[in-house]
């Protein structure tokens, strides 16, 4: 599977150099980062899911290459409807007015395509080579030495996973309420995540030159003279606009650019005016006061501009929340549309983007404790939420699709509660390997010294494993279990009479 990950890498990282090369995608240093741990994580996540499956069909049939044509064809439809979602979700990112942000899009998407490709052609070809020779060794030798044989019982029946099934079987209520309330108590701190934004040099988890100098500088003058605003008006509103200015909180001081002449300098029937913060001019308070600056001054004239540093840095904090409003729900509504029509249902994918909703929600507010409480950050980058909703809904959603896939695989076989027992079973130990994979690739990030990486590494990592093992493993499962066959709605599964479950099922409840 490494090799797989990497064969996709290198895959992604020369399609999105060739692409960048040719202007048709922005790339810079933190989109190239985040894409070597997108797709080494979900590569992963394909691999194991055919792997496991293979494994799987190898108990069944001696043949290895049978094996793999049947575990090949029943992984690809949540493989590919997985790497769907995950590749519309992040092209939503094309919405957003932020550059970075939405450069960020289709260099990822790319990298999600390799990772699936890799995994459906590059994996099976490595998984069917040659090992022993002996009958019943046949491709069996990449499990070494755990060898599947052609009868063996696998974890589905005496595994963690089925112990864990048969507890969903005899109590799906108390685990549905329990599970739900653990996330709603997370949940209630959400509110009081701050991502108002830092200044530049809060965003340094070290003492870097830069952010001595510019303590320094405030020691000894005004923290923003190192990056005076500056104000553009027309020349016949220089005096007003300087006395508004002058009046306006937060400014230490306001001086017109001058000519040779030591006049005023005119451009276009327009002056410039350089404005002195009384705070840092990358801090959230020089933000603050330049934005009642702006509203001061338009009250003097419309005409009046308002640039600078500290101005850019304001209005990347307000397109970051207006991106964010906009595109979140454009993305919750392409992950309910890419699983109503996998599921063929409508009240599945509803249950299913919920459940995924409220474990975002459940993650911002641990961020929250975690971040004021434990590490004492000084607060958050205003992208991370939407850049965190991304990867934890579009990424998070594949534990779901691998699940509900398998369930309903199984509901055809045996009816919807023994399906979704069986499902649980039968998927519990890949998927958790694939949220464990996929958290520690992201949780890497948070080796770097800067604070956004720190943030989302932490956001996604912890994300992710509370899905894992709450939702996709508790909560999901008990709610199907709960809903039985009308969860299929409105397709013809939710009237249809369901067929007996084998006699003696060792996972139903008795």
């Amino acid at each position: 599977m490494l090799l797989t990950a990497g064969f996709a890498l290198t895959t992604a990282s020369l399609v999105v150099y060739l692409l960048a090369d040719a202007d048709v995608v922005t790339l810079d240093g933190q989109g190239q980062g985040i894409l070597s741990i997108l797709v080494v994580g979900a590569a992963t996540d394909y691999s194991l899911l055919l792997v496991a499956r293979y494994r799987e069909e190898l108990r069944r049939h001696d043949d290895r290459y049978d094996a793999m044509r049947r575990a090949w064809r029943q992984t690809l439809e949540p493989v590919a409807a997985s790497a769907a979602t995950v590749v519309l979700g992040l092209l939503c990112l094309l919405l957003a007015d932020i550059g970075p942000t939405r450069g960020l899009g289709p260099v990822t998407a790319v990298g999600i395509v390799s990772a699936v490709l890799a995994a459906l052609t590059f994996l099976p070809a490595l998984l069917v080579l040659p090992g022993r020779t002996s009958p019943g060794e046949h491709g069996r030798w990449v499990f070494w030495p755990g060898i599947p044989r052609v009868g063996s019982r696998g974890p589905e029946v005496t595994g963690v996973w089925a112990r864990v099934a048969r507890l969903v079987g005899r109590r799906p209520v108390a685990v549905g309420v329990l599970s739900t309330l653990v996330l709603v108590v997370l949940a209630a701190f959400a509110p009081t995540l701050d991502t108002g934004g830092v200044s530049q040099t809060d965003t340094f988890l070290d003492r870097v030159e830069s952010v001595v100098g510019g303590e320094a500088l405030a020691r000894h003058f005004p923290a923003g003279s190192g990056s005076p605003t500056l104000v553009v008006a027309p020349e016949s509103e220089l005096a007003a606009v300087t006395s508004a200015v002058e009046a306006a909180d937060g400014v230490s001081s306001v001086v017109p650019t001058l000519d040779d002449g030591g006049q005023p300098r005119v451009s276009d029937g327009r002056v410039q005016l350089q404005v002195t913060l009384d705070d840092a001019a990358d801090s959230p308070a020089a933000e603050d006061a330049v934005a009642a600056l702006r509203t001061d001054l338009d009250a003097v004239d419309g005409d009046v501009l308002v640039g600078g540093t500290t101005a850019q840095a304001l209005d990347v904090r307000e397109y970051s929340t207006a991106d964010r409003d906009r595109i979140i729900p454009v993305i919750l509504l392409v992950v309910f549309v890419v699983l109503a029509v996998l599921l063929r249902s409508l009240l599945a994918p509803l249950l299913l983007v919920l459940a995924n909703v409220l474990s975002f929600a459940a993650t911002l507010g641990a961020a929250a404790l975690v971040f004021d409480h434990v590490l004492d950050l000084p607060g958050g980058d205003p992208t991370v939420p939407l850049y965190a909703f991304v990867f934890l809904v579009a990424l998070g959603i594949d534990y779901s699709i691998f699940l509900m896939t398998r369930v309903r695989e199984e509901s055809l076989l045996q009816g919807t509660r023994p399906g979704v027992l069986h499902g649980l079973a039968v998927t519990g130990g890949v998927i958790t390997s694939a949220g464990i994979v996929l958290a520690a690739t992201f949780a890497a990030l948070g080796v770097l010294p800067i604070l956004f990486l720190l943030q989302i590494a932490f956001l996604v990592a912890f994300g992710v494993l509370l899905d894992t093992f709450v939702v996709r493993s508790l909560l999901v499962p008990a709610l199907v279990f709960l809903t039985g066959k009308k969860v299929w709605w409105p397709h013809r599964m939710s009237r249809d009479e369901e067929p007996a479950p084998a006699e003696g099922d060792v996972l139903l409840p008795r």
